[in-house]
């Protein structure tokens, strides 16, 4: 049955009618889709992932002093919820239970579902359109195997930094450890910002905080629980080292997953990840985003800090109007000199947003206009002159990596046709 599917579907991708698709444009068509399939799940097994991770730090930090009767079971604290109609009672021992259950629920494949997907959205997209979405030569010029070279080792050698000195001389100090990772932060994202393209930048650097994750369960978290296990079942004392090591590596995650999720959506906010300061944005809005995740990891503790959320909002705030552009002023034009600048404007798009944004694209990337945005006329540039403004003159990502050269006298000529069209309105 599966062989003659595929017959059909070759003969069919082979046959007359796809034949002005076939190609670069039938590439990118299969690109487009295994990027949709693999980001669907990546962000399905991402939402499994930080959500179990919330609710079990939320879970840990909830948990009360329990009876008399169960300490003497070796419960170190319970916990009781409503949820769904039903009400529930959760317990922690504090080393082991009288007795392994039947059926013990593991929380492992959410992270490595949610990493290998990751991974492979990265080679889809970036790395196999390196020449699109990873390399600006304006930046650094290189080619594409550089490029996946650089990526990848940086991914791969952050981790291995990370776990090095995590059973260093300096692992119980926490203080120390957290220095020298916000230094080796701070000198990663400068770097990879002066290597890729801002948005290959901004990935990689979530890349890299993905795989400590990752690594923190896979050679940390669940290793210590295996342990843990095995030592239950075969009746000897368990160590509580393996617990102590799981829950630290756990914490350190927790505090991850809101800048993560911040680098997962800015692909979306050039003004971001185009700014010439874009690693100063990144670090600001992932040290601010880790301290709202504190404000809520001390709220478990009953312990209310509202001023670390005030405080977030302000630098968030003030960041915003830091970015903001500045105001475009314009005089008083005659009609004859409106009408010279319609006709500008018009060709400046057409020949530099045409080929992507088009009815009828004719770039080697994208066959369907990105967004839905189709300018054609005039009008159609008129109706999205608030997009334009804010991708082609304020943070100037677009045209896609100026891959069609729009200079900046372009660039001031739109500022001042959309100008003058918000004034008319």
């Amino acid at each position: 049955m599966t062989e003659t599917l595929i017959s059909i579907l070759m003969a069919r991708l082979s046959s007359s009618e796809f034949d002005p698709i076939i190609g670069n444009s039938m590439e990118s068509y299969l690109i487009d889709w295994l990027s949709l399939i693999f980001r669907w799940v990546h962000v399905i097994t991402g939402i499994a992932w930080i959500g179990a991770s919330f609710y079990f730090i939320w879970l840990d930090n909830h948990l009360q002093e329990p009876p008399e009767w169960k300490k003497n079971k070796g419960i170190k604290g319970d916990l009781w919820a409503i949820h769904g109609g039903g009400i529930y009672e959760v317990a922690k021992y504090k080393l082991s239970p009288e007795s392994m259950p039947e059926t013990l629920h593991w929380f492992k494949w959410e992270a490595y579902s949610t990493w290998l997907t990751g991974m492979v959205l990265l080679s889809v997209i970036y790395y196999l359109g390196a020449e699109s979405y990873l390399i600006d030569r304006e930046i650094a010029d290189l080619t594409q195997l550089e490029a996946i070279a650089l990526g990848l080792g940086l991914i791969f050698s952050s981790y291995i930094f990370y776990e090095r000195l995590c059973k260093s001389r300096f692992k119980n100090n926490t203080r120390l450890i957290a220095v020298i990772l916000s230094i080796v932060g701070v000198f990663l994202v400068y770097l990879l910002t002066n290597l890729f393209s801002g948005r290959g930048a901004f990935i990689h650097f979530g890349a890299i905080i993905g795989t400590l994750m990752v690594g923190n369960v896979f050679r940390v978290i669940i290793p210590s629980q295996r342990a843990l296990v095995s030592a239950i079942e075969s009746g000897g004392e368990p160590d509580p080292e393996w617990g102590q090591r799981a829950k630290l590596h756990s914490t350190h995650n927790t505090y991850l997953t809101l800048p993560l999720i911040f680098i997962m959506i800015s692909a979306h906010y050039p003004h971001t990840y185009a700014h010439s300061l874009n690693w100063l944005i990144l670090l600001i809005v992932c040290a601010t985003t880790a301290f709202v995740r504190h404000y809520f990891v001390l709220r478990h503790k009953h312990v209310n800090k509202p001023q670390i959320i005030t405080a977030s909002l302000l630098v968030i705030f003030a960041l915003a109007y830091y970015l903001m552009p500045p105001r475009i002023e314009v005089g008083e034009l005659t009609v004859s000199e409106r009408g010279v600048l319609n006709e500008q404007v018009e060709m400046i798009v057409l020949d530099r947003c045409g080929s992507c944004h088009s009815a009828k694209p004719t770039d080697e990337v994208f066959t369907i206009a990105p967004g839905g945005v189709v300018l054609d006329n005039l009008e159609q540039i008129r109706q999205w002159s608030g997009r334009i403004k804010a991708r082609s003159v304020d943070t100037k990502d677009m045209p896609f990596l100026n891959k069609t050269g729009m200079l900046d006298e372009e660039r001031v000529l739109l500022g001042k046709w959309i100008a003058l069209d918000d004034l008319d309105r």
